[in-house]
């Protein structure tokens, strides 16, 4: 699949997952095209853990809350660590959303499903501490998404986009 083709196809699949395997050189592709995301001032401010061990992905299941992603094969946790990188700006959101955005493209191309759960974790400090234990995050690094990887058991729904002309313009807003 190409760019434009994985671009067109990626959607947040909330389904169940089928019990196929997902190697650990498909997962080490994925979490390489995440690190292969952009950074602001280059500070590489995210770190990403590839869950391949069942066990865990039980306990992510059980800790999130969410069933269905229990049936998911792999998963990525993405840490943050937030600190002014230029003058006193922050680009870690930016840092981290463009290294998810990158996996989430790789993991439609290697034609597996995905969501980025992070609502979940970031306003649950429960959730998120259960996790960063589980995980050995240190205290100095933020947990904020986690993408259940997995072949899709059925065909999910998809958002319906706006249209290209209430969204994007030419040379000014609106023209």
């Amino acid at each position: 699949m190409n760019l434009f083709e994985a671009i067109k196809e990626r959607y947040s699949y909330r389904g169940e997952f089928k019990p196929v395997p997902l190697g650990r050189d498909e997962l080490t592709k994925i979490l390489e095209a995440g690190l292969a995301a952009p950074s602001g001032c280059n500070a590489q401010t995210t770190y990403l853990i590839g869950i391949d061990d069942p066990e865990i992905i039980k306990a992510m299941s059980s800790i999130l809350k969410k069933p269905k992603a229990l049936g998911a094969q792999a998963g990525i946790c993405v840490v943050t660590h937030a600190y002014p990188v230029y003058r006193d700006m922050q680009f870690n959101v930016q840092d981290y959303s463009a290294a998810i955005e990158n996996m989430l493209l790789a993991i439609t191309a290697s034609g597996y499903a995905s969501y980025w759960i992070e609502g979940e974790i970031t306003a649950n400090r429960e959730v998120q501490k259960a996790i960063q234990k589980l995980l050995d995050i240190p205290e100095k690094y933020e947990l904020v998404c986690y993408l259940p990887i997995g072949v899709p058991l059925s065909p999910g729904s998809r958002a319906v986009k706006k249209p290209f002309s209430e969204r994007a313009f030419f040379n000014r807003f609106g023209a």
